[in-house]
């Protein structure tokens, strides 16, 4: 069992996101301000997983502790996947998210009879000694509005309608959106891969 797990994040809102997620297991998290600086890595990876797996064994590896990484983004049918695995450089690196909104609204223009589904992905990997020791992968179903709706939330959630809720993840509590969220999906899965590990360990 991992006394302690590095997560890749310097975010204490996300890293406090993630405690949450994994409730009552007996881990000691720690984020990437917790170790010596290091550059980040370049994410040349074609898919979620790769670039997940890539950061972790990236981390692990400099700071010599097991890793949680993760990677994730937009996926519009429209849009052939768009903006993807790019989500947080799409358009430019320093775009803010009204500029997307506007560019994917305009290319949307192009293709008015393609459906507007959409879906979140998160792909979770984590490493240790070197060797990728779990994976999983959270999916949330919805679709593109136009406007924008809600001020919750962050990144593209005011875009994102889901159906179930009947708005978008930027108009809902915290507590509705992680409880379908993608990322709040896969952490769930580590938690129950942890317990389970630790349940055989002791």
């Amino acid at each position: 069992m991992f006394e302690r797990l590095l997560v890749a994040t310097t975010n204490p809102g996300k890293l406090r996101e993630i405690r949450e997620l994994l409730g009552d297991v007996p881990v000691d998290l720690a984020s990437l301000s917790d170790i010596e600086e290091t550059q980040a890595p370049e994410e040349t990876g074609l898919t979620f997983a790769e670039n997940a797996r890539l950061k972790a064994w990236y981390y692990a590896a400099h700071a010599g502790l097991p890793m949680v990484a993760e990677d994730s983004g937009l996926v519009i049918d429209a849009l052939d996947g768009e903006p993807g695995i790019h989500s947080a450089r799409f358009l430019y690196p320093d775009a803010t998210y009204p500029e997307r909104f506007t560019e994917i609204y305009r290319r949307l223009t192009q293709r008015p009879s393609a459906p507007r589904t959409a879906r979140f992905i998160c792909a979770l990997a984590v490493v240790d000694h070197g060797d990728v020791v779990f994976e999983a992968t959270g999916v949330v179903e919805g679709e593109i509005v136009d406007p924008p709706r809600g001020e919750r939330g962050f990144g593209y959630d005011p875009i994102f309608f889901y159906p179930p809720y009947g708005t978008t993840l930027a108009d809902v509590t915290q507590d509705a959106k992680l409880a379908i969220a993608h990322r709040g999906q896969a952490f769930r899965q580590l938690a129950d891969w942890l317990r389970e590990k630790y349940r055989t360990e002791n």
